[in-house]
């Protein structure tokens, strides 16, 4: 009797086992457009992404005690930056300084230990990131035109025909547009990858693709690492930018304590979960990787499937390993046409730009003040209009520029909290005379 118990339960724990793995390749297909889209961009090892999400996922929950269920992956917000160092200090350099990046992310949890959230609403409030984050995503504009009319990424080539380009770009930019919108249950999830898919078989239809790399490429390769070198005017450039994915980690942890109805701000706590981005983040710039964030795409597949086990995003972690070794997987990624990307693109850094308008709008942000008029219009203009200022032969300048300049006139600046009040006394005046 016993031994046919012990059978029953080792067939539910190996069917229990099962479902969870399959789960976690779920939730690494849900992620995988968005994750390899990133390198591709910027001109990194797809396969090496892979790799480093996979390790900084079980670094998190490492740091976390396996209390959160998310996935970390490629984060969005540092395309434009690692596309400005690799262009100006090579890849090691950019490597090294996200690397530093991550040891700000674990300032930052130190901070919060300590303090609390407080003196991120004091130095970090939403009128001084909504504009850096806006920057993020409009300057980044061009690049996605120019690749959606067949140029290379500056403009400066004409790789492909402009009218070939734009009937595979604007088909996957209308494909991902309408799988974002108006698809149900588990395809909303997916509209980078479905954009990708239709402008490669549009790409293909067109016979623009060549193979010869997937052709050449082993089964099984090591993925291409890259070890960091640490360049000081790399990571003076690279470190302001760690505010804004910073504050886009704290709204992460909030949508997936929303989606499983437990508060992780408390326990595990967010000095834990910000902490375990920062080590993630540099262990993947260690390896050549980009930085890691949490992913929103993994968040929605939590909420629609209930798969609240965080054991789920570890199997998702060693599926993303293992296909790192996959060489002809990598391979392949490197034959999407730069116009796929393009028609991806346009959307991607438009909805980035979006995301800082709409902290603005939910924070209720008074522009009535002209303090908030000044602080968005000279970062916008500063940051889209190339603005550069050289100190002691260091040149500061975009993303860079706009922090430091935001959260500084946000310091200075004087908030109208005397003419408010002597506004409500002039009312209560005026309602005792009319009494």
């Amino acid at each position: 009797m016993n031994s046919e118990n012990n059978s029953t339960d080792n067939f539910n724990n190996n069917q229990s086992l099962f479902k969870e793995v399959l789960t976690g390749t779920q939730m690494l297909f849900v992620a995988f457009g968005a994750l390899v889209l990133m390198p591709l961009l910027t001109g990194l090892d797809p396969n090496v992404a892979l790799c480093t999400a996979g390790i900084g996922t079980l670094l998190f929950q490492l740091v976390t005690k396996r209390q959160v269920p998310v996935f970390l992956a490629s984060s969005f917000v540092f395309i434009a930056p690692i596309m400005y160092g690799t262009q100006t200090w090579g890849i090691p350099a950019t490597m090294g300084a996200l690397a530093v990046v991550g040891v700000v992310y674990a300032c930052f949890s130190g901070f919060i230990r300590l303090r609390g959230v407080g003196f991120i609403s004091k130095y970090l409030p939403p009128i001084v990131t909504g504009p850096i984050i806006m920057v993020i995503g409009l300057s980044l504009a061009p690049v996605a035109v120019h690749m959606a009319l067949g140029r290379t990424g500056d403009g400066s080539a004409q790789l492909i025909d402009q009218s070939l380009a734009l009937s595979i770009s604007l088909p996957a930019l209308l494909t991902t547009l309408l799988v974002s919108a108006f698809s149900k249950g588990f395809m909303r999830l997916m509209p980078i990858l479905s954009g990708i898919v239709v402008g490669y078989l549009l790409s293909l239809y067109h016979g623009i693709i060549d193979f010869t790399p997937v052709q050449n490429a082993a089964w099984f390769a090591m993925p291409k690492f890259t070890a960091p070198e640490f360049n000081w005017q790399a990571i003076i450039y690279m470190l302001p930018i760690a505010i804004a994915p910073a504050i886009e980690h704290i709204g992460d942890v909030l949508a997936i304590s929303s989606a499983t109805g437990k508060d992780y701000i408390k326990k595990p706590g967010l000095h834990r979960t910000l902490l375990g981005d920062g080590i993630a983040t540099t262990a993947a710039s260690m390896l050549g990787g980009p930085p890691n964030t949490t992913y929103s795409e993994v968040t929605g597949a939590v909420m629609l499937t209930k798969a609240f086990n965080p054991r789920i995003m570890t199997w998702a972690a060693c599926a993303a390993i293992i296909m790192a070794f996959v060489g002809k997987l990598g391979a392949l990624l490197q034959t999407i046409p730069g116009a796929v990307m393009g028609g991806i693109m346009m959307l991607l850094f438009g909805l980035i730009a979006s995301v800082g308008l709409g902290s603005m709008v939910k924070a209720k942000v008074d522009f009535d003040q002209p303090r908030n008029f000044i602080i968005f219009a000279i970062v916008l203009v500063f940051g889209i209009g190339g603005m550069a200022l050289n100190l002691g032969g260091y040149s500061i300048q975009g993303i860079s520029l706009c922090a430091l300049v935001a959260i500084g006139l946000n310091l200075i600046l004087p908030k109208e909290e005397a003419k408010a009040v002597s506004y409500t006394h002039l009312r209560a005046h005026e309602t005792r005379e009319d009494l």
